[in-house]
């Protein structure tokens, strides 16, 4: 069925949770890692090891905070969460990932810079600090993935809630969460690719 056809039936276009949670962990943590490799090229006003250990510390607390944070909303969200409708249309994982990509284009460049201008003071933080955030995102998309095998069921939200950069699916804008069976769309509990899930499961 056509894409118009499902709006005009009243259906709605539903990203997965999962999948927008963890589409800034990869370019966090690979800019992260290349601003963190840069800096330890530059001694700094601290020298490189205490810049390194202050990095480590705060890698440890990013990911540590973004893993957590919001925990109660997601889980409220879920357990209000209705059945999607027959004429919902289930984003792919892919497009998903590429807008809010590229809408925060102009915040990831900006911290990129950041963290590099900071290995001037302290060496490689600003980097590791990048990089634990990406991590801790990619640990909430999993702490979701877990929820959602414990509940046999996938959670989605509405495109048009979603914030104006395609992020933030726990937002004051969502109401509610909706779900699917365990198998539908092209991304596996927790957000992966599901082929990649299916590889690791069989290995």
């Amino acid at each position: 069925m056509a894409r118009g056809s499902r709006a005009d039936r009243g259906g709605q276009v539903l990203a997965r949770v999962a999948v927008v949670v963890r589409a800034g962990a990869a370019p966090l943590w690979w800019l992260g890692i290349l601003a963190a490799g840069a800096g330890m090229l530059v001694p700094g006003l601290t020298g490189r090891r205490i810049g390194a250990l202050a990095g480590a510390a705060l890698f440890l607390a990013a990911a540590v905070v973004v893993a957590c944070v919001r925990r109660r909303r997601y889980r409220d969200l879920a357990q209000g969460a209705s059945r999607a409708g027959r004429y919902d249309l289930l984003q792919d994982r892919a497009v998903s990932l590429r807008v809010w990509r590229r809408r925060h284009l102009w915040w990831l460049l900006p911290a990129f810079l950041a963290a590099l201008g900071s290995s001037f003071a302290l060496p490689a933080a600003g980097g590791m600090l990048l990089a634990g955030t990406g991590v801790g995102l990619w640990l909430k998309a999993a702490w979701l993935g877990r929820l959602e095998r414990s509940e046999d069921a996938l959670l989605w939200v509405r495109v048009d809630w979603l914030d104006k950069r395609g992020g933030n699916p726990a937002g004051k804008a969502v109401r509610a969460y909706r779900t699917t069976g365990i198998a539908a769309g092209d991304a596996a509990p927790g957000g992966a690719r599901r082929r990649a899930a299916l590889a690791r499961s069989a290995a």
